[in-house]
């Protein structure tokens, strides 16, 4: 089986031990100090986006929870309303107050909420005031219990409304969490691991070059002072060669002879 360099075989090379093939210089390593610097400040924002997200998430299923759990109560008082309506006013009453009808009563105005960075869409209830036809239905008989069940209708269509807005709260959340986790989790368990190793690559790389280099030029000095001590060597035999040669043949100035002679 195949070998990684550092000894492991590959099919224990896990994401961990990998890096980014890059050329082992110093320009290279500052550059991934910082792309590790900005990827552990982008960690950090996005585990507090994460966080709040959660809050958050956690808050608006509560409410849902309180929310369902009340619905039940409402739109059983909603409907027994109806039923009292329709026992004391009739059953034709209905085709009363098809008629007496011209614009929706309740409105829901939307916008949009920013949680952490994330738009949510927002619903909210509006019950348009003043009197209107309906005030008048069902005077002769049965007008109480009209007035109640439209009452009822009303609070039940405004926790429909605020039902609705919480779970298009829910889902933009849940999505967005996911996201958001999904990138805190490729962060702090692929890129950051990433560049750390390259950065220990690089420099093992770069001490390794150091040492190669220290060792380069020791082993150029010992080969200057190698040769600076043969070329004394030599220098000094020539010295003595020359020495020998000049002392064999020199002339004794004080020695008897006859001179030349000397011609004007």
């Amino acid at each position: 089986s195949r070998v990684h360099r550092g000894g492991t075989p590959w099919s224990h090379v896990t994401m961990s031990n990998a890096r980014y093939v890059v050329a082992p210089t110093v320009t290279v390593l500052a550059q991934m100090k910082i792309r590790l610097t900005g990827a552990s400040k982008g960690h950090q924002l996005l585990k507090k986006k994460a966080d709040a997200l959660t809050m958050r998430y956690r808050q608006i299923l509560k409410e849902i929870i309180d929310k369902k759990e009340g619905m039940g109560d409402i739109m059983k008082a909603s409907f027994f309303a109806m039923t009292e309506a329709v026992y004391s006013a009739g059953s034709g009453i209905k085709y009363t107050i098809k008629d007496n009808v011209e614009t929706a009563s309740v409105k829901v105005n939307g916008g949009m909420d920013n949680v952490a960075g994330v738009k949510i869409p927002h619903f909210t209830p509006n019950v348009i005031p003043g009197e209107s036809k309906m005030d008048l239905t069902g005077l002769g008989r049965g007008g109480q219990q009209l007035q109640n069940c439209r009452k009822a209708y009303i609070e039940t269509i405004e926790l429909l409304v605020q039902l609705a807005n919480l779970q298009t709260a829910f889902v933009t959340l849940d999505h967005a969490l996911k996201v958001t986790n999904r990138r805190v989790n490729a962060l702090e368990n692929v890129v950051i691991p990433k560049i750390e190793n390259t950065i220990s690559y690089i420099k093992s790389e770069l001490d390794e070059l150091e040492r190669e280099e220290f060792f380069r030029l020791k082993k150029v000095q010992k080969n200057k002072a190698k040769h600076a001590e043969e070329a004394a060597k030599f220098k000094e035999k020539e010295m003595q060669a020359s020495g020998r040669g000049s002392s064999s043949t020199s002339t004794n100035l004080l020695a008897v002879g006859e001179d030349e002679d000397v011609l004007f």
